[in-house]
């Protein structure tokens, strides 16, 4: 078992501030939503709280695991992670608000662009293991593993689901620059994705319409810019100290999403400016953090053990800066969750898994002999 001695208590804290702040604000966010749809007040909260327990056992289960184990099946899981977004087209998978996203489990639905996320990290990591000091001599090195990821950037775009597309293509990318690819080939790959992600925007109309009215929200305030608009409105009435936890008005129906993808904008309302500052720095130390992690583990010679930290890093920092850069109006709307903070059962668990994963990093790094014999293949 994991001793909770052993644990990096910085980035504890961190993560154990922002997963109860973001309990906190999905249940004033969502208040007034339960109780019209469902005469359930807490509905939302009472759901966030299971899922919360649920992850965290799942991740002190994960903390416990040896990472040889996850080096050993990364290209399995990836191929499962495949296979589920394939299911997710057929009648199986269930639409909702025009996006098929999500396999019904029970009671609940499974999210498959979030495992897909985890996924990658790790196949990505098991692959600069397995080829490292090659990458600088070879282009096909570099973009050999992409194959497989680019089956699975297609089949979330039929969802759609460009956001998780994004996010994952960029860490990867981020992760082989990390790992030794040459600079030449990662800015030939980046401008490629660039074009490509341009054209999809253009052949899209609500692409296209996304980013017109995240260049003008005012232009039609009550139509394709509403959604923004609120949100500006609630950082503006926030002002420096907010109205108070639980005395917001824009999410009395008027921001759409509010305890989901615009739960910033709600938590800026009511805390002001400092709970708004006080989110991004918990966010900050956490990237430093995962990087101080991976770097202790890259100079101990563990590259697998560094890329999932520096992957975590990554993934998590980028969906939160883009999460928020969308609530203040920075960046084009996508249907990004903030971490640990936004409601949503799927993104939750899969995000403390990661955070269990670079938990166990920072252990094996620090007591080698707790590390299993490294994997070979």
């Amino acid at each position: 078992m994991m001793s909770p001695i052993l644990i990096d208590r910085k980035l504890l804290f961190v993560v154990t501030s922002l997963l109860a702040l973001g309990l906190v604000m999905v249940g004033s966010a969502s208040i007034s939503t339960a109780a019209s749809k469902l005469d359930q007040p807490f509905y939302y909260f009472n759901r966030q709280c299971i899922f919360a327990v649920i992850g965290i056992g799942f991740a002190w289960a994960v903390a416990t695991m040896q990472l040889s184990f996850w080096q050993k099946n990364a290209p399995y899981l990836l191929m499962l992670g495949i296979a589920l977004l394939v299911l997710v087209l057929t009648p199986v998978g269930r639409e909702v608000n025009g996006s098929k996203r999500w396999l019904p489990v029970g009671p609940i639905n499974v999210q498959v662009a979030e495992l897909i996320k985890l996924f990658s990290i790790i196949y990505i990591a098991d692959y600069l293991q397995r080829h490292r000091g090659q990458l600088r001599g070879s282009f096909f090195k570099v973009t050999g593993p992409l194959f497989l990821l680019g089956i699975a950037a297609v089949l979330l775009l039929l969802q759609p689901d460009m956001g998780s597309v994004v996010v994952i293509l960029s860490v990867v990318l981020a992760m082989m620059f990390l790992g030794g690819a040459r600079l030449d080939v990662f800015v030939a790959l980046m401008a490629i994705l660039a074009g490509l992600f341009s054209l999809l925007v253009w052949l899209a109309p609500y692409r296209l319409q996304r980013l017109q009215t995240f260049m003008d929200p005012w232009a039609d305030p009550f139509g394709s810019g509403f959604q923004l608009t609120q949100a500006l409105i609630a950082f503006g009435r926030g002002d420096w100290l907010g109205v108070g936890l639980g005395s917001s008005m824009q999410k009395l129906f008027y921001l759409p999403e509010a305890h989901t993808d615009f739960l910033y904008s709600i938590l800026a309302e009511e805390l002001g400016l400092m709970g708004a500052m006080s989110v991004l720095i918990l966010f900050a130390v956490f990237i430093w953090r995962a990087f101080a992690i991976g770097r202790a583990a890259e100079l101990a010679g563990q590259v697998f053990a560094s890329q999932i930290a520096y992957g975590i890093g990554l993934w998590l920092g980028l969906q939160a800066c883009v999460n928020m850069g969308v609530n203040m109006g920075a960046l084009p709307t996508k249907g990004l969750t903030l971490p640990l903070m936004s409601y949503g059962g799927s993104s939750l668990v899969i995000v403390c898994i990661s955070i269990a994963l670079l938990f166990r990093v920072d252990l094996e790094t620090r007591y080698p002999e707790k590390s299993a014999v490294r994997v070979k293949r």
